[in-house]
């Protein structure tokens, strides 16, 4: 009895056709039968991806860490006799950025675990607008501003974080859940963070815990002791001049160690901190000329965080490293003038984070951003961690070398180290 193909694939079973199609055909007598196999295509962190991890990190260090724009960098390129345009750079940029954020935000849970004390600090950013066609008054208009964040967790990690707002709301969801030390300027975005009550607008208080303890910047206060010295006032001189002694005591002992650091501290710097805040409280008693310039910069609103005067619990003379970091941002935009979307800065804020980190670790960033992306696909997530630039040289050393020579292939995932190793640096 013959059986259709569609009976036998009804019932299950190979038909006529189907075979032929599966079973090489017969080779004429006398000659081989060549049969092609197809081998698996080794896993890549971007699926048909044609640019290696190698082209990749040099694109993103070069606009990431030396504020080289896409357009020049295509234009260098092309003088090289490469073609590769900046829409295609730029949808790297955010693929990357977006995907290694993974890490980013493993080494964020770490910082808010373990860290002692965060230091942070803001600056604009400009955001290309939506094109005219998706504007509901069709006409073109300016960039909006965005902000970027940089917090400093101890001498561990460094993060960018992108908010579309420079405002409390924001600032609470950023720190939700860190309990510990933050170093801040005394600006009023900070009040509702430090005081434990987050604004209209901010979610739900599940998970939030008691609040930062504020730590002032000796640097802020500084400034305005500076300016009120420039006016040759008495207030501002003086002021000056105890907190450069304050400085210059403190930064003798820069090299010691944090232990050492604290005793030495509290024997020569502690009785200036002590001294200074003496000082204020006099001077505040006093009646001055110049009641307004004295209310000003030296006296604090009631109510609210002091506008001049650090806290006494000072745990760094100043926010300054902080301050130092946001100048990638500050000094490259410039170039770059402005972001395509709020993804393309969140995107951007992972690689900045990472490129940051990699200097704070001594690390090559393009070096490190080929490897990573490299070695990622086949990473466990839930060991995300270890692919962070704090422990990146002792994870690499761990590697076989000769895996890690190729553009592509498998990589060799070594086991997990103890757990009591697993956050000893290298």
């Amino acid at each position: 009895m013959s059986v259709s193909p569609e009976d036998a694939a009804a019932a299950g079973e190979p038909s006529a056709s189907s075979a032929a199609l599966d079973t090489p055909p017969p080779a004429p007598t006398g000659e081989t039968c060549t049969v092609f196999i197809t081998t698996p295509l080794p896993k890549e962190l971007f699926r048909r991806s044609f640019l290696a991890p190698s082209v990749i990190a040099h694109i993103l260090t070069s606009k990431y860490l030396l504020g080289v724009p896409f357009y020049r960098l295509e234009q260098q390129l092309e003088l090289q006799g490469a073609s590769l345009d900046r829409g295609t750079m730029c949808r790297y940029a955010e693929d990357v950025g977006a995907t290694l954020g993974a890490i980013v935000e493993a080494a964020r849970k770490e910082a808010f675990e373990i860290a002692f004390c965060l230091s942070t600090d803001a600056t604009e950013v400009s955001i290309q607008p939506r094109p005219i066609q998706e504007r509901k008054d069709k006409k073109p208009g300016p960039c909006r501003k965005g902000h970027f964040f940089v917090v400093l967790a101890d001498k561990d990690h460094v993060f960018f974080e992108y908010q579309p707002k420079h405002t409390s709301a924001a600032l609470c969801e950023m720190f939700r859940g860190f309990s510990g030390y933050i170093q801040a300027d005394a600006h009023a975005i900070y009040d509702a963070l430090f005081r434990g009550t987050p604004p209209t607008g901010a979610s739900a208080d599940e998970g939030r815990g008691p609040p930062p303890t504020e730590v002032g910047c000796w640097s802020h206060c500084r400034t305005n002791f500076w300016e009120a010295a420039v006016c040759k006032h008495e207030l501002g001189v003086e002021g000056l001049r105890r907190i450069n002694a304050l400085f210059a005591a403190d930064r003798a002992l820069v090299d010691l160690a944090p232990a050492q650091r604290k005793v030495r501290r509290d024997a020569a710097v502690r009785p200036l901190v002590d001294a200074f805040f003496a000082w204020v409280g006099r001077s505040r008693a006093s009646p001055r000329a110049r009641p307004g310039l004295h209310r000003a910069r030296l006296r604090p609103q009631p109510g609210a965080a002091p506008a001049a005067l650090p806290r006494r619990r000072s745990l760094a003379p100043g926010n300054n490293a902080s301050e130092r970091e946001l100048r990638s941002i500050a000094v490259a935009r410039k170039a770059w003038l402005f972001f395509g979307s709020d993804d393309h800065a969140s995107a951007a804020a992972n690689l900045f984070s990472l490129v940051a980190s990699c200097k704070l670790h001594h690390l090559d960033p393009e070096a490190y951003l080929a490897d990573v992306i490299r070695v990622m696909p086949y990473w466990p997530r839930e060991r995300y961690l270890e692919l962070a630039p704090r422990y990146w040289a002792r994870a690499r050393a761990r590697l076989v070398a000769e895996e890690m020579k190729l553009p592509l292939g498998p990589i060799t995932v070594p086991p997990p180290l103890p757990a009591e190793e697993q956050r000893a640096t290298s």
